[in-house]
């Protein structure tokens, strides 16, 4: 199947397209066409990050109970005026992140199939992981590109369960919580399921109890790291 078929029938006709991956893996072509969906994004939206990152510096009275005025200070003109090198690492840092978690969430979705399977490998899977990404990372990233120019904010663009309740702070456990029920990470892994039911040969249930169970497993970890993150810094 050439390249313009598989990224359409990822949106139109996954479980054709999904078949014909399990019987020849091709992911080269997609994973550049994903690469450029994390990059535009990062580039478009990198701007409005910082400017909410800086504001709920200066608005949230425990930043400065923690650092002191002073730096806090030196912290918000840092991040008012960074560096150029450090506007081209934050462009590299997100398509390495990105190739990393491919990489990753292929090699534990294959185990967790191979549990009860003793068909997939890793090709196999690490060509459906990028197709499906295509869903989250061109046409989700897409939207959430558009809401940040239209909002001028990053904070409140989110496609998450998150946007119901926009009266909640971003830092807060119920907002980091809402926002792992993202709407195309959802999709994502839903069509994911179908080509996890070619790969390891198992019903579609089974497949479905993969993809998402490997969606909660990855919730869990980004909600740890986000109070994690929060302990430290608050």
């Amino acid at each position: 199947m050439g390249f313009f078929k598989r990224v359409q029938g990822t949106f139109f006709s996954p479980d054709i397209t999904f078949k014909a991956l399990a019987e020849k893996p091709a992911w080269m072509d997609v994973l550049l066409v994903a690469l450029i969906g994390v990059l535009i994004f990062t580039y478009l939206a990198a701007p409005y990050l910082q400017k909410d990152q800086t504001q709920l510096l200066k608005d949230d009275a425990r930043f400065r109970d923690r650092y002191g005025e002073e730096q806090l200070e030196s912290i918000i003109e840092s991040r008012e005026n960074p560096p150029q090198w450090q506007t081209y690492a934050g462009y590299i840092m997100a398509a390495l992140g990105f190739v990393a978690s491919l990489l990753i969430s292929s090699l534990v979705i294959l185990v967790l199939g191979r549990m009860g399977s003793t068909e997939g490998r890793f090709a196999q899977v690490f060509a459906a992981v990028i197709h499906a990404n295509l869903i989250d990372k061109v046409l989700g990233n897409g939207v959430r590109a558009f809401l940040v120019l239209s909002q001028r904010s990053f904070f409140q663009s989110t496609t998450s369960a998150a946007m119901f309740f926009p009266q909640l702070e971003v830092t807060s456990t119920p907002s980091v919580l809402l926002n792992q029920f993202d709407f195309f990470q959802l999709w994502m892994f839903g069509i994911l399921a179908l080509g996890l039911k070619y790969i390891f040969r198992i019903d579609l249930k089974r497949a479905l109890f993969i993809s998402y169970f490997f969606w909660f497993l990855k919730s869990l970890l980004n909600v740890g790291l986000s109070l994690l993150i929060r302990s430290l810094y608050l």
